[in-house]
């Protein structure tokens, strides 16, 4: 049997979905909402950590961000799988720029002082533009992601501290925003995630991997509204822990 024309007739809709991806995806949106939460926190005044040099921090926050990007991956390799028009494909990416570009506005209007101009879906935005305008062989893109990585990771030099430079990474020093995913290392991450789903494309188009019923539902429901939770999460944590937090700042002492 056709494994696609499995995965059609397992998951209603137009467009065909893997459950484990979504699934996988969702437990990283969980986690990314987990983190936020304490970020938030943190910035109210409610706990007290210097999160941009905090080791535990620094790791949660990269974890959750290689999960994403390396689900990313996943994902382009499967929309070449299944044959996705090129149309289809500008078409959520152009989605993810426009997000992206929320994101950057909300920012300013809010924490000018931390605008966030190229953040994690700014980076998933130009990940998945070039990969689609150049897709790649596995064994390319595990050389291609791991020397990205590398050179992310080691290569620094003050003639990219210009702003406009800021996107590739090879600054000297962390910027002032809100969050900030430059393409080096990061795209090294999203390209072992393409290459992983290239490798075992057929497993994960078959079987019980695309079966939502396998799956919890909480995380599957999750994984299908990345985008939209991604944009929404943090509006409607701040929109409840800021009120309470000026309550509990103008409370009388006891």
């Amino acid at each position: 049997m056709n494994p696609l024309a499995a995965l059609r007739g397992e998951i209603s809709g137009n467009t065909p979905r893997i459950a484990l991806v979504d699934t996988l995806r969702g437990g990283a949106l969980l986690l990314m909402v987990f983190y936020h939460f304490g970020f938030d926190l943190n910035y109210l005044g409610w706990i007290h950590f210097d999160i941009n040099y905090d080791l535990r921090w620094l790791t949660a926050r990269a974890l959750i961000l290689g999960s994403f990007l390396c689900i990313v991956g996943v994902s382009l390799a499967l929309a070449e799988a299944q044959h996705k028009t090129p149309q289809q494909k500008l078409l959520r990416t152009a989605k993810i720029a426009l997000a992206a570009g929320l994101v950057t506005a909300g920012s300013w209007l809010f924490i000018p002082d931390q605008t966030i101009y190229f953040g994690t879906l700014h980076a998933i935005a130009l990940m998945s533009l070039v990969i689609q305008l150049r897709p790649l062989p596995a064994g390319v893109a595990v050389l291609i992601g791991l020397v990205a990585i590398g050179l992310g990771s080691s290569f620094s030099h003050p003639v990219f501290d210009f702003p406009g430079l800021a996107w590739l990474g090879f600054m000297t020093y962390k910027p002032l925003t809100a969050d900030y995913v430059p393409m080096l290392p990061w795209f090294g991450v999203c390209l072992l995630g393409y290459a992983t789903a290239k490798v075992f494309l057929q497993p994960l188009l078959g079987g019980k991997l695309v079966k939502h019923r396998a799956w919890p539902e909480g995380l599957l429901w999750l994984g299908r509204h990345s985008l939209a939770i991604y944009l929404l999460h943090q509006p409607v944590l701040l929109a409840m822990l800021v009120p309470i937090t000026g309550l509990l700042k103008s409370a009388p002492p006891n």
